[in-house]
């Protein structure tokens, strides 16, 4: 029988069910507007979470380190310095070095660039690290331009100094927003209104210290400032091991910090991490919240399922008179499965148009409320596809037993 012919008694039948339709119309539309923007951001997470450091992550480790009383700022540089030594020193180092911060750690510097000193425009915001010469080789990142930081560029920081850095080295995304129109290295920026810093090296990549959606933007605009902190908290030493001997100097370097000075705190629990530790901790919410959406649209999408083969079944039921006299009438199998897979086809079609308006507007409003990048037209069609799929697999074991019903059951039927 062909399928125009079967758009009347379709349409027909339909209408006599107005609110059963509309509520499965609408639960396919809603379906398709929260799972497709679920998917979106379960995608974009994944994106997120599988992001390159732009290190030799494999071989990195760090150690939080506590100081115990109250030492002064020349006593922490000197302790510092006296560290980096040892931690250099050790079989199976390759470099150390130290930082107020670390990659996925969640704290650590943010810093207000200009290009002009005068400059209205709103400062481009990057992520700091304190960093020596060592810095590039302990993380191991190469230069792209420009060249390393000497020793003697390197200042010592107390709690609360503020100087001026004469010298910084920045990432490439960095560079590129800075100066769009050509090369950043002997260009000079603001980050203090103090006098300019000159930008002597850029690197390839470096992800930054903070984990979170507010700064997602800026993950890969970071600069390295030439200075130790000499924080009375602590500091945070970043090391990286030689092929091979990661694991021994989890244990070892610890040991020979003690060992050279005991008068600080190195936490047994997370003193020392590696940072791919550091990076499952730091989106394990990432993580969670992607897991979470994968499992709601999973539920949304058995839910749909469910109420398509519930009220399927419902129409089979009250239509079973009807659908004998068809059968008499000369209705193949195929006919019948034909007309409940239509029928099928177009509430799911209705469904989905009305659904990729919701899912646009959706899309819209966390653009709007949550910095989230537009949602492209494929994920849409994947929905729209999807939902139809499903709604043909949902359909199919009701329609079969439509299918069955005999010609007999015509007259049987009150």
């Amino acid at each position: 029988m062909n399928t125009t012919m079967q758009m009347r008694p379709i349409l027909a039948a339909l209408r006599r069910h107005k609110m059963a339709t509309l509520l499965i119309v609408l639960q396919i539309a809603l379906t398709l507007a929260v799972v497709s923007n679920a998917l979106f951001i379960v995608k974009t997470r994944i994106v997120h979470l599988s992001r390159p450091t732009g290190t030799d992550e494999a071989h990195l480790f760090l150690i939080r380190n506590e100081w115990i009383g109250q030492p002064d700022t020349p006593h922490i540089d000197a302790q510092m310095r006296a560290d980096l030594t040892t931690l250099r020193n050790l079989s199976g180092v390759r470099d150390a070095f130290a930082s107020q911060a670390y990659p996925f750690g969640g704290w650590g510097g943010l810093a207000l660039i200009k290009r002009q000193l005068e400059q209205t425009a709103k400062p481009q915001l990057a992520i700091s690290y304190f960093a020596d010469q060592h810095a590039l080789d302990t993380f191991g990142i190469s230069l792209v331009a420009g060249r390393n930081f000497r020793a003697d560029e390197i200042v010592s920081l107390g709690l609360y100094d503020t100087s001026r850095p004469s010298v910084i080295i920045i990432t490439r995304d960095l560079a590129h927003k800075l100066f769009p129109d050509g090369t950043a290295v002997g260009r000079h920026v603001y980050l203090t209104d103090d006098g300019p810093s000159t930008i002597v090296g850029v690197v390839d990549r470096l992800e930054g210290a903070y984990v979170g959606s507010t700064t997602r933007s800026i993950d890969e605009d970071t600069i390295l400032v030439p200075a130790r902190y000499a924080s009375p908290d602590g500091v945070v030493y970043l090391v990286r091991a030689q092929p091979g001997q990661l694991a021994a100097l989890l244990r070892a370097a610890p040991a020979a910090l003690v060992a050279q000075n005991r008068m600080r705190l190195i936490s047994p629990e997370d003193g020392v991490i590696t940072l791919a530790q550091a990076r499952a901790r730091g989106y394990a919410t990432d993580r969670g919240v992607a897991i979470m959406m994968a499992a709601v649209c999973v539920l949304l999408l058995l839910a749909t399922a469910g109420g398509i083969v519930g009220l399927s079944s419902f129409w089979v039921g009250q239509r079973r008179r009807s659908i004998g006299v068809r059968r008499a009438l000369g209705a193949t199998r195929g006919d019948i499965l034909c007309y409940f897979q239509t029928e099928n086809a177009l509430i799911v079609g209705i469904g989905v148009v009305l659904g990729v308006l919701l899912s646009v507007a959706a899309n819209l409003s966390l653009m709007t409320r949550y910095e989230l990048p537009r949602m492209p037209l494929w994920v849409l069609a994947v929905g729209a596809v999807l939902l139809w799929l499903l709604g043909q697999l949902a359909v199919l074991g009701p329609a079969r037993r439509a299918a069955a019903v005999p010609p007999v059951e015509a007259t049987r039927s009150g």
